[in-house]
């Protein structure tokens, strides 16, 4: 007789219990079973079992759950047994409910996120908020959430090498979320640990990788291609989107896009001003969300939540003591001599070779090219002109290319007469860092002030490492350099260092390449351009190292611009002062600098300010005013088409139901309950400090090797607290120290420590059994009480509907009906005031009303969904509909992309196809995905938790 399985089923499939997930047909006419595992051995994994291949399968009867008697000192094992299933029952709606718990101090505006996210049928965003405002921190907060509602188990991390490190350390830290760190240590560590043939991906079920690895590296990007996962997050994602080309980091993240259903992207900069280049990160959230990536309106895919953007000016009431005015100033140099001479040589200079066509698509003038780079200090310059030099010396010549070189050989020799004493913005920088009355203060042997200095070429990276430390009489280790052509464990241990107050580096040397995302501002509120960037996103990503949430202090922000003589070079710096003050108007009223120049990309602000600088005109900084104004009364922000009118975030929810009076009275009391039943524990626990230290036992010992290892503990010795102040102290102390890892760790429900003792607490009846409490004090002799979880999953085996059903009878009939919080009130089931005899009774009668008891609870149960169903539904055909709509706008773009085509007919017939093909595809999987997560099973799963009663042995 063929057996019917469904999602939510308990079964014991080779001596362990499991819950099937999902279910899927085979070829063989049986079944894949997709199941999570129950019992203590496989708990938290995943099972694929097919029914033909297994021997014996039995179906766990929840009429036929064994009862016995609880025998431990006050119902103690009961109560954690019932506590821990109400606390592994995973929520639902978008409500906030765990992730402001966080060891942070959580900001209302970085709990939008998780709500817009959650509101999502399917969870896929981007979060774009600007610079400094905690993007990684709201990543965690909606990842926890997600966690919470059972949909977070397998999480993949793709960041760029330099943020490998700080983003691990920010989930642990903040949110205990273990990621392994995939970096070129951590994989040759996964393939000393597993077999050749193995997926690491199936191995780690939580890991964080660089992207230029995986793009590097063809052998994992076939297991990546193996794997799926819960939560994908990409951080600074505007470096995976198409540019123009089909990139090796584009092609990944459109494979990742389809390997998870929930797809969280960051980054401040998201928009290159180019509709195809946005769309394709759109399309990656949302397939189906744009037609014709071209051109699209904010009509088609607003509603869909798929962005969030804010500004430090959107929520500056909030940020309280995070918010700070900057300290600015420009510190303008005279030139010396031998700069006025470079500078008007420079001024007068045309080449015949080298500057590309007329009109060629308004390529920049080599002379362009070499100003730039003077402005940022003559070694740049000599090194961009003796690359020209080369490429030169290795062409046939001619007349113009020989002037050329020429030309070029007697600039060398002008630059050359600039050594570091006629340098006079190097100069004026020794004296800000010194200690006269000119300088910036900075203290050098004040562990508590670092100080980083920007620029944006490499070869005035290497002059300044080269001279600074001789001339400020600074050690070698005091002067730190982070360029994006490091190694990724190198950069890494550059931005710890930085960090601590125990490392000695004080100065941080910057190229731009390395400066997204990291946090410099933890010992550092001081930061000098020694050159003034040609890109207001360049300036925000910059100055956001220092000036972002967590500074204590008022950021102190330096612009060095020498002053020349030469009337032009004057007005050329006057067009970079006014890309100063535009800056600063973004940040102080406006939010995004690139509404001023109408670009998104760093290089193409670059080209228009490089075309003004090439404008023949006596006054290019009135023109470049005048064109930044235009630009910005003309600007329509891109993003904005995608952002949802949203009302304010609600408050999180109330804290969820709990027999304890929080998670350190719940983790004590667990631990008492261990070592009370036998099991040798080494575990301290200080009430009055708030703070319990355990050495890990075997068993434990045991799951921690799926734990970073940067993140374990020495000896396995965790201290835990849930004091949140306790923990950023701490972190604060050991970034003084020598690592930016906690040795305290926060002790909330999502802590390794806290699930081994939930998963104790669970398995302490056995399998397929339920407690029996004999309560005379609440019960009568002929009462019984039982209290049953249940619901119904979707196709992929999350519960959709579920309820918990308290039932009191008095002689074999139903007198109560009680919820899960009525049912505790009721039988007054509080740690610590229950006696208990510790003797075993007859269970008989409890047993046999079991049956009766499930069917009354299963007819409960019908009911409740048939209240929710409707609204279910409701919202299903709303969603597919709006999947109808949106398919037939995706038809009619290809058909006007058609009929404007001059192709043969043959070939527009082809391309017809294919779109049409492509079309049906993406709304076929996403209608799919619709069905498999909305629609409810009719099979329910039910779970007898306790039952109870007023008879006594």
């Amino acid at each position: 007789m063929p057996v019917n399985y469904a999602p939510g089923m308990r079964v014991e499939i080779r001596d362990a219990e499991w819950r099937i997930r999902m279910i899927s047909r085979t070829t063989d006419g049986g079944y894949l079973l997709i199941c999570e595992g129950i019992s203590e051995l496989v708990r938290g994994r995943e099972g694929h079992f097919l029914t033909t291949l297994e021997s014996h399968i039995r179906i766990l009867d929840p009429r036929k759950t064994h009862l016995i008697d609880d025998l431990s000192s006050g119902y103690q094992a009961s109560l954690l047994y019932l506590d821990t299933v109400i606390r592994k029952t995973p929520v639902a709606g978008p409500q906030i409910r765990l992730g402001h718990r966080a060891a942070l101090d959580p900001l209302p505006f970085q709990l939008e996120p998780a709500r817009q996210g959650l509101s999502q049928a399917r969870c896929r965003i981007l979060i774009a908020d600007a610079v400094g405002l905690g993007k990684t921190l709201e990543a965690g907060i909606l990842t926890a959430e997600l966690i919470a509602r059972g949909r977070g188990r397998r999480i993949l991390v793709l960041t760029s090498k330099s943020m490998l490190a700080q983003f691990q350390q920010e989930f642990w830290n903040r949110f205990t979320i273990p990621l392994v760190r995939l970096d070129s240590v951590g994989l040759q560590r996964v393939r000393n640990r597993i077999p050749g043939n193995h997926n690491p991906f199936h191995y780690f079920d939580r890991a964080i990788i660089s992207i230029d690895t995986l793009k590097q590296d063809i052998e994992y990007r076939h297991h990546l291609e193996q794997a799926h996962w819960d939560i994908i997050i990409i951080d600074e994602a505007h470096n995976v989107a198409e540019r123009g080309g089909h990139s090796q980091r584009a092609r990944l993240a459109r494979l990742l896009a389809t390997r998870s259903d929930t797809l969280i992207m960051l980054s401040a900069t998201p928009h290159d001003g180019k509709p195809r280049s946005f769309a394709s990160l759109m399309n990656m959230l949302d397939p189906t969300a744009i037609a014709n990536p071209e051109d699209y309106a904010h009509e088609d895919f607003r509603d869909k939540g798929l962005v969030i953007r804010r500004f430090k000016k959107d929520v500056q009431d909030q940020l309280g003591r995070y918010q700070h005015e900057r300290d600015i100033d420009r510190i303008r140099i005279p030139a010396s001599a031998a700069e006025e001479a470079a500078h008007d040589f420079l001024d007068g200079l045309t080449f015949h070779t080298l500057d590309g066509r007329p009109g060629a698509g308004g390529a920049q003038l080599f002379r362009t090219t070499l100003k730039k780079a003077l402005y940022s200090s003559p070694a740049a310059c000599l090194a961009t002109l003796d690359t020209r030099l080369r490429r030169l010396e290795k062409l046939d010549p001619n007349p113009d290319l020989i002037q050329d070189q020429d030309t070029l050989r007697q600039l060398r020799q002008i630059l050359q007469a600039i050594d570091p004493t006629h340098f006079s913005k190097y100069q004026r920088l020794l004296t800000l860092l010194g200690t006269g009355p000119d300088s910036l203060g900075w203290q050098p042997n004040d562990t508590e002030d670092r100080l980083v200095i920007f620029t944006e070429s490499l070869r005035t990276l290497d002059f300044l490492q080269h001279h600074l430390c001789a001339d400020l009489s600074l050690k070698p280790d005091q002067v730190a350099v982070l360029r994006g052509d490091r190694p990724d464990r190198e950069l890494m241990a550059i931005v710890e260092d930085f960090g601590r107050r125990e490392a000695p580096v004080r100065l941080l040397l910057c190229s731009d390449v390395a400066a997204e995302g990291i946090n410099l501002h933890h010992l550092s509120h001081r930061l000098i351009h020694f050159d003034i960037p040609w890109s207001l996103m360049v300036f925000q990503q910059r100055n956001g190292r220092i000036d972002r949430y967590g500074q204590t202090r008022c950021p102190r922000i330096r612009y060095l611009i020498t002053a020349a003589s030469n009337p032009r070079v004057q007005d050329e710096q006057r067009v970079l002062d006014i890309l100063i003050d535009k800056d600063e108007q973004a940040q102080r009223n406006i939010g995004d600098p690139s509404e001023f120049l109408g670009q998104f990309d760093a290089a193409e602000e670059e080209a228009t300010v490089a075309e003004f600088m090439e404008q023949d005109s006596d006054d290019l900084a009135g023109l470049f005013a005048q064109f930044l104004d235009q630009q910005q009364s003309q600007s329509a922000n891109p993003l904005d088409a995608f952002i949802p009118d949203t009302p304010a975030t609600p408050p999180p929810a109330a804290a969820p139901f709990s027999l304890f009076e929080d998670d350190f009275h719940y983790a004590t009391t667990a631990l008492n309950g261990l070592r009370d039943s036998g099991v040798p524990l080494q575990v301290d626990v200080d009430p009055r400090a708030r703070r319990l230290t355990l050495t890990s036992p075997p068993d434990l010992v045991q799951r921690l090797r799926h734990l970073p290892p940067e993140s374990r503990p020495d000896n396995d010795r965790f201290i835990l607290t849930p004091v949140v102040e306790r923990i950023k102290d701490g972190l604060r102390r050991r970034r003084d120290e020598d690592s930016p890892w906690a040795e305290e760790h926060y002790l909330w429900p999502l802590h390794p420590v806290m699930e081994w003792l939930a998963d104790r607490a669970l398995s302490a009846f056995g399998r397929h059994t339920a407690p029996v409490l004999r309560l005379p004090a609440a019960l009568g002799p002929e009462d019984t009480a039982f209290l049953l979880h249940g619901g119904y999953p979707n196709r992929r085996g999350y519960l959709l509907i579920q309820s918990w059903i308290g039932l009191v009878l008095r002689a074999g009939q139903v007198v109560d009906t009680l919820t899960l919080d009525g049912f505790c009130r009721r039988l007054q089931l509080t740690p610590g005031q229950m006696a208990n005899r510790g003797q075993a009774g007859p269970t008989d009668t409890l047993q046999a009303q079991l049956p009766e008891v499930v069917d009354l609870a299963l007819t409960h149960l019908d009911q409740h969904r048939r209240r929710e169903e409707a609204h279910l539904n409701h919202q299903l055909n709303i969603q597919m509909s709006a999947m109808d709509a949106l398919k037939q706008r995706h038809i009619r773009q290809l058909e006007q992309a058609l009929s404007a085509s001059a192709q043969a007919d043959a070939l527009k017939t082809r391309r017809r196809d294919e779109g049409m093909a492509h079309i049906d595809r993406i709304f076929k999987d996403y209608e799919d995905w619709l069905e498999d997560t909305q629609m409810i099973e009719p099979q329910p799963y039910i779970q007898v938790i306790v039952a109870c009663t007023g008879e006594e042995t």
